[in-house]
């Protein structure tokens, strides 16, 4: 971790603080599910959102590593993959707020990964001042989604919503870095890390739902 901070000294001070706020150890403030919710239900839209998230991590994960590899093809297929499981998360509200809201979280989605993806590319060019204008939009996104989720379910505050899509995206510049540098005993570590982290985003958005619609619970 200490050369990865020595190769990005700019980037990692803007993101540490906010990841280190909100860890894979560090549970994120989110209200526990109605009591009318059936427990049953709550579990298993938990289940459905952590498989989701999961694939999120996993495909982007594809993309860098043929990125990392110089094969367009399956760089071309990962980021199919990118945009179908992006399409899926964002039908996944669409019984709560219907196709607006869908298409908005798309929209969205699609601007988190464009941003991830110009990182990628800068870092496999070495370029500083690429990695750090991306920085700055996938905060800019971040805030974007904070603000539309949180205004959506008032059981998601702006400000840990932040903190955990911040978080999230600190693993993703780790991890492509770690791969660059062939060091995958740590990108495994980040691995773990990143996983454990996307199942704390993906159970406060399925807590949040259960609060808010009990009904459909």
């Amino acid at each position: 971790m200490q050369k990865l901070v020595r190769v990005l000294p700019v980037l990692m001070l803007t993101l540490s603080p906010i990841a280190c706020a909100h860890s894979a150890d560090s549970p994120a403030t989110a209200v526990s599910p109605s009591a009318t919710a059936y427990p049953a239900k709550v579990a298993e839209t938990k289940a459905v959102l952590r498989d989701l998230w999961l694939g999120h991590i996993l495909s982007i994960r594809n993309v860098a590593v043929a990125t990392m590899d110089k094969n367009a093809s399956a760089r071309s297929a990962a980021e199919a993959g990118v945009v179908a499981n992006a399409e899926q998360i964002a039908r996944s509200i669409e019984p709560f707020y219907g196709k607006a809201a869908s298409d908005k979280l798309f929209t969205l989605l699609a601007g988190h990964y464009g941003a991830i993806r110009d990182h990628l590319d800068a870092t496999v060019a070495g370029a500083a001042s690429r990695q750090e204008a991306a920085v700055k939009a996938l905060t800019a996104n971040a805030a974007e989604i904070s603000t539309f989720l949180s205004g959506a379910n008032p059981n998601l505050p702006k400000d840990t919503l932040m903190g955990l899509l911040m978080a999230h995206a600190a693993h993703h510049l780790t991890q492509f870095q770690q791969l660059k540098d062939g060091d995958y005993i740590h990108e495994a570590e980040t691995w773990t890390g990143m996983k454990q982290h996307i199942y704390v985003v993906s159970d406060a958005l399925a807590q949040a739902l259960a609060a808010q619609f009990p009904a459909k619970f």
